[in-house]
């Protein structure tokens, strides 16, 4: 399967952030997107919250009622060899790029995507591997699902 940004997702502030058939991606983040609490949320380093369709789609067979968006990310892609999606990587998301800047803790908002609200399955520290990260946006640009995904970096 070719890497590809599998949904562009959005919310005017909290969870779920459903499917749009594209969006202007820009250091503030995803047009028409908004988070609740940017203490934790949001800001050039936390520009855009990323996902693999993969990691969803084993969760969902382990039982958790999750699904693209669901969990707070902006971006779901496909295709994508999660374990160097890190900090420090870059990734191009059709023509914006972007750099890994951390791994994102799970939050109570998110805890209706899982099995007795067990967010703690996707954090970095107990199940490495599984997390969302965020990312700073290094080139903006117009990103769409279907448009190709590519590592160019992996620290």
């Amino acid at each position: 399967m070719r890497p590809r940004i599998a949904s562009v997702n959005v919310s005017q502030g909290g969870v779920p952030k459903l499917p749009v058939a594209c969006a202007r991606i820009t250091e503030a983040g995803v047009a028409g997107d908004r988070q609740r609490n940017l203490r934790y949320h949001g800001g050039p380093d936390r520009a855009l919250c990323l996902w693999s369709l993969e990691l969803i789609e084993a969760l969902r067979d382990e039982g958790h009622p999750v699904f693209p968006g669901s969990a707070g990310e902006n971006v779901t892609v496909s295709g994508v060899d999660w374990s160097h999606v890190v900090p420090g990587a870059r990734l191009r998301l059709g023509p914006v790029l972007v750099e890994v800047t951390s791994y994102t803790a799970p939050c109570r908002t998110i805890r209706a995507s899982f099995a007795l609200w067990r967010t703690s399955r996707i954090s970095q520290e107990k199940h490495p591997g599984w997390s969302r990260v965020y990312a700073r946006v290094l080139e903006v640009g117009e990103a769409a699902a279907g448009d190709p995904v590519a590592v160019e970096l992996v620290p």
